[in-house]
């Protein structure tokens, strides 16, 4: 028994079962058994094949894999199309550099037919190597018909189902603030951002924000002068979102306090690291006083003027541990 035991090897164990399942067809034959089933649909998120695949794409199609198997042993038809996600920037980029192209001005003189057709080669670049990975780990996928994203039927598709939501009016014009690449012209996506994410030291700005003494209802108790410009500060490491602005939030718990520097009062929480700049004392405020103040707008933005705009709201992920509170 302990010699048995020396001899075995886990690879070993797991590659004949890979090989009896490929032999016997496991996968397709759990299929054709419960093609009259109740479909089960399961999604496979595709990956890009120019890059190789790497031990996080292991554990998340190790996760992937599970429910699959679960639904089909419960007797569902559970398809699991595979599929190739060819657009985006990593790709564009990887050619580019493959191209010595440094702008999209150089892109559009190489010509952009060619340059979609090198980004048509670029994303098949590993595929034999993904093929070999989901086949190793056991993660049963039909690669043989999976749908490729520049291909006319999906990109039609996707298309289709745009204009159906648009049908029943569930598409809307909004605004947000986006991060914007000016060198390829287009807005990012997380994804792509995180493509060349580091931890950097930012800097952050302390801004003031004007009492409007003529909007608000201000409690005749608080330090707060109607003859003298009063203002909130407030911190921020994304000075971009200003201009979109539309309100600000405190702690109803938090002690504020309220300082005179150079004719002006200055609101910001005790605690708050502002306070070794500003000086931790002063007359106190608590938080919840503050609520339903209104301010100066910083910038002249029409659309985002309403009553509920530009005001102090209470909110409870307000914390002293950094800027003013």
């Amino acid at each position: 028994m302990l010699r048995n035991l020396s001899s075995f090897r886990l690879p070993d164990l797991e590659e004949n079962v890979l090989a009896f399942w490929k032999r016997e067809q496991v996968f397709e034959q759990s299929l054709k058994r419960r093609a009259r089933r109740k479909r089960f649909v399961f999604y496979e998120g595709p990956p890009t094949a120019n890059g190789r695949p790497g031990i996080h794409h292991v554990l998340a199609r190790a996760f992937k894999d599970v429910i699959p198997r679960f639904k089909t042993m419960r007797g569902f038809f559970v398809p699991r199309r595979a599929g190739w996600d060819t657009h985006g920037l990593p790709v564009e980029i990887s050619v580019e550099k493959k191209l010595n192209l440094r702008s999209k001005k150089e892109i559009e003189q190489f010509g952009i037919a060619a340059f979609n057709q090198k980004c048509r080669e670029s994303v098949w670049e590993y595929q034999d190597e993904w093929e070999k990975i989901t086949d190793r780990i056991g993660f049963w996928l039909d690669i043989k018909n999976a749908y490729i994203t520049y291909e006319n039927a999906y990109i039609e598709t996707v298309w289709n189902i745009l204009k159906r939501i648009w049908e029943k009016k569930l598409l809307y014009k909004g605004h947000k603030i986006v991060p914007w690449c000016t060198r390829c012209g287009t807005a990012l996506s997380s994804h792509e951002v995180a493509q060349g994410y580091k931890e950097v030291e930012d800097t952050s700005v302390y801004v003031k924000f004007q009492i409007a003494s003529s909007k608000s209802q201000i409690n005749p108790k608080l330090p707060i002068p109607k003859n003298k410009p009063a203002y909130i500060l407030a911190w921020t490491t994304t000075p971009w979102t200003l201009p979109g602005n539309v309100a600000l939030a405190v702690g109803e718990k938090i002690q504020y306090v309220a300082t005179e520097r150079n004719g002006e009062t200055m609101i910001y929480a005790s605690d708050a690291p502002i306070g070794k700049e500003l000086g931790h004392t002063g007359k106190t405020i608590q938080g919840k006083d503050l609520v339903g103040l209104a301010y100066e707008p910083l910038f002249d933005v029409k659309p985002l003027q309403t009553k509920e705009a530009y005001r102090v709201y209470a909110a409870n992920f307000v914390s002293t541990e950094e800027g003013t509170g």
